[in-house]
């Protein structure tokens, strides 16, 4: 006869080395649990010190601060007649790992370190833990005398096991063990077991939470039984956002799930935007009372700020909900202890600047396009020229040499040209910094603001755009996404969000509007000047980075993905043009602001896209490659690569 099991999972919104925070979230999450009939409670991987502690792992005060908080937890009224399952940094004869420690009424039942670690991508588990190798096999582990004192116990088991009860059988996993083809659990279904856990720290990344969701049900399709996943939940202070969506599936089927993206620091098991949400983690763990974002009425900026209006969306609809955590952020941001947000347009006016910087190169389609979108978010929007700026520079210029440069319009050099587009996307940057310190203090407000950037993915791909201009901010939530999937979010927030500005941004050429007018009309394209369209550096960008593919075998993919639209020479002449462009600013990457993990083509050159900064632009070994192919193919018109 089957008995009835309660057993709960949880996201929980840690912070890399906030023990002290860490620790009463755990303490809630329990407490949530019990006040639902749970006997069993698992939580995200490594939650008791935070799994982005990076390279603080290798510091004893780390696992020294875990044993404390896990001392806590044993000795609190909380944690007694429910089976705890939390995570830390444990070191074992001489070695670091990752596990999980299973606690029932101050008694440690067992501790599972991790054995197929996450090294790919934004992951680096390696680096910090060693994975454990020894299957089937459990060694005793001497704990420090700070639990002993609490436990009563010498010793341990420490190793591959599961746990056994009276009524059923459970077994672990950590985060990638769940992906691996060889999962642990695979085995454990073989052997009896009956509930699996899975403890992660997965981030999100667009299209992800689908292949995460038919693992879990795969887990339990074929011999049964029931799959609990635990997530962390929140930016843990890097460029990733841990998306939650804890849930629960019983023999193949999903039963329960919670919340992919919330403000609650506590989430049991449920969009407008997981960019919000990471904005807001950073927003309340600075000192600053809001954001400055350069508006130009393109796409980019304008889906920046679009993702500020769903943050104050969120905010809004949370404290209306009763979140007095949340209330309490706000009022320390806007500075007002007594203030309550009406609706999320007077809450942006309170938070969000957004400024016009033109130039005498700027069209008056964009200014109203900008304006336009700012009065209906509801940001503070100010007009701002920079041609005095501009002028002032460049006649510190000619007063040392003697010269004055001149646009290719009216005569100048390519590098005229290029310095002159230079200094005003530089001028902009500097003039954003000195608003975003000033301008409150203007008003008569405490505080300063974060500077927003605004550069997509495919930019930094190719290096379109300027060292240290507006692309240099505080944080950039766009830096991980593509042209492509930023206008499938403001056609949503066009339509969810009643935001119709965005229609005629949508239509509009992107432009940088850094090149003289034509009768008042914009003369300059991204696509033009980058040689390709949006659509088709996207394709480029994940044959790059997702398929690791090099001059050479992405012409060979794309003279077959393109062939109905475009002949094999232009296709290599789109190839060549893009590696020239990627190796020669490659560099730009090493300083590029800190953005958003979104996109499994980002090239961040600070954990996810590791590759030299610097090349050899020629490609002369590609080039030739590239040719004898086209000859063995008799193209006609067969054209190498790189010249």
């Amino acid at each position: 006869m089957g008995r009835k099991v309660t057993v709960a999972t949880c996201c929980l919104n840690q912070w890399a080395l906030d023990f002290e925070g860490n620790c009463e979230r755990i303490l809630r999450s329990i407490e949530e649990a019990k006040a639902h009939g749970a006997k069993y409670r698992l939580g995200p991987e490594l939650e008791i010190c935070g799994y982005g502690c990076a390279d603080h792992f290798y510091e004893s005060d780390t696992l020294l601060h875990s044993f404390q908080v896990l001392r806590n937890l044993l000795e609190s009224p909380v944690t007694q007649d429910i089976i705890c399952d939390v995570g830390m940094p444990i070191m074992h004869h001489n070695v670091r790992y990752n596990c999980r420690v299973l606690f029932l009424n101050r008694k440690i039942l067992l501790i599972r370190p991790k054995m197929l670690m996450a090294n790919h991508g934004n992951y680096r588990e390696v680096r910090w833990f060693s994975p454990w190798n020894k299957l089937r096999q459990v060694e005793e582990y001497f704990l420090p005398r700070m639990i002993q004192e609490v436990t009563g116990q010498d010793t341990v088991p420490f190793g591959h096991c599961v746990l056994s009860t009276k009524d059923t059988c459970i077994g672990t996993e950590i985060c990638a063990e769940l992906w691996n083809p060889d999962s642990p659990h695979i085995q454990m279904g073989r052997d009896g077991v009956e509930i699996f856990t899975n403890s992660s720290a997965s981030h999100h990344e667009l299209r992800k939470a689908d292949q995460r969701v038919n693992l879990i049900k795969s887990a339990t399709t074929k011999s049964g039984g029931i799959y609990l996943y635990a997530n962390q939940r929140g930016c843990d202070g890097d460029r990733v956002y841990y998306d939650g969506c804890a849930m629960v599936a019983i023999n193949g089927d999903v039963v329960a799930q919670g919340a992919q993206f919330s403000l609650d620091d506590v989430v049991r098991e449920g969009f407008l935007s997981c960019m919000s949400c990471w904005r807001l983690n950073m927003t309340m763990s600075s000192v600053c009372a809001g954001f400055l974002l350069p508006l130009s009425g393109g796409v980019d900026s304008s889906s920046t700020a679009c993702i500020v209006h769903c943050m104050c969306v969120l905010l809004c609809r949370a404290v209306e909900g009763g979140n007095s955590r949340v209330l309490e952020d706000v009022r320390r941001v806007v500075g007002d202890e007594s203030y309550h947000p009406q609706d999320p347009k007077e809450l942006c006016a309170r938070v969000f600047t957004t400024c016009y910087m033109a130039s005498e190169n700027s069209s008056e389609d964009t200014r109203s396009r900008a304006r336009d979108l700012a009065n209906q978010i509801g940001s503070t929007h100010m007009n701002i020229n920079i041609d005095v700026a501009v002028k002032g520079i460049l006649g510190i210029f000619s007063a040392v040499t003697g010269r004055w440069p001149q646009f290719r319009a009216s005569g100048g050099s390519a590098r005229e040209n290029l310095a002159l587009q230079n200094v005003q996307a530089r001028v902009r940057m500097v003039l954003a910094y000195l608003f975003a310190q000033l301008s409150l203090w203007a008003r008569g407000r405490p505080g300063g603001l974060l500077v927003l950037g605004s550069a997509n993915v495919d930019e930094s791909l190719t290096g379109y755009f300027t060292k240290y201009d507006c692309s240099s901010a505080d944080i950039n939530p766009i830096g991980g996404i593509s042209k492509t999937d930023l206008k499938r979010f403001l056609l949503h927030c066009a339509e969810q969000l009643q935001l119709t500005a965005l229609r005629s941004i949508l239509a509009a050429p992107p432009t940088a509007e850094l090149e003289p007018l034509t009768d008042g009309r914009v003369s300059q394209t991204d696509e033009a000047d980058m040689g390709m369209t949006y659509s088709e550096l996207s394709v480029i960008g994940r044959l790059r980075k997702i398929s690791k593919c090099g001059p050479f075998s992405m012409f060979c993919k794309l003279i077959h993905t393109w062939r109905d639209a475009l002949s094999p020479s232009e296709v290599a002449q789109k190839v060549k043009r893009f590696f020239r462009m990627y190796s020669a600013n490659r560099h730009k990457m090493t300083t590029v602001t800190p953005s958003y993990h979104a996109e499994s083509y980002s090239p961040d050159d600070n954990r996810f896209d590791l590759r030299p900064f610097l090349y050899n632009a020629s490609w002369s070994w590609h080039q030739n490659t590239a040719y004898r192919l086209g000859l063995e193919l008799s193209l006609k018109e067969a054209t190498p690569l790189f010249m």
